[in-house]
């Protein structure tokens, strides 16, 4: 037998959703401001469960569940994934902040924060908003942030998608609050 023999589903210890629901979660929120794409939004909600994030907000043209489109990539992430919608990301912006959160917009803007240098402290809650396909966040949106995070990149491509984006920058601030070995 292969050493690197594939793991069951009993071996990956994958909990139920009314676990998930119950379980803690990390102090970190996403927010999809005007995202087209609904495999981005379901991808997004599979990848906001994989890293046990607090809420997702999806604001402006971002499609809601239950839809199909979300569905087939969210395999039933929409159920465990506490989300809610709002017509704009500023206004969810600014909550947040009230509530204590740091948010940074996922952006390449002047003054950005390269996401290696990213290094948020225990006990810090932060938001991450991730904009348009095309437009990418708003600047009145980006305005109301704390601050930009920017994903270095080395192609001819000026950006990455955006359910792409929200895994590499929830896998960098998880690992942030995870103890050393404990992965």
């Amino acid at each position: 037998m292969s050493e690197h023999r594939l793991k069951t589903m009993q071996e990956l210890g994958r909990m139920s959703v009314d676990r998930f629901k119950e379980s803690e979660k990390f102090p970190l929120c996403v927010i999809l401001d005007n995202v087209r794409s609904m495999h981005n939004i379901g991808s997004c909600f599979r990848t906001c469960d994989a890293f046990r994030v607090e809420k997702l907000f999806l604001c402006g043209i971002t499609a809601v569940p239950p839809h199909r489109e979300i569905e087939k990539a969210a395999l039933g992430a929409t159920l465990s994934v506490d989300w809610e919608y709002c017509g704009e990301a500023s206004q969810v912006v600014e909550r947040l902040k009230a509530e204590g959160y740091e948010v940074y917009a996922v952006e390449q803007v002047h003054g950005s924060i390269p996401l290696q240098d990213f290094r948020p402290g225990a006990g810090r809650k932060i938001a991450f908003v991730f904009g348009n396909e095309v437009e990418g966040v708003a600047q009145e949106v980006v305005d109301a942030c704390q601050g930009a995070l920017e994903i270095p990149q080395f192609g001819t491509k000026h950006s990455l998608n955006i359910s792409v984006s929200a895994g590499i920058v929830l896998w960098q601030a998880v690992g942030a609050y995870l103890e050393p070995g404990r992965l």
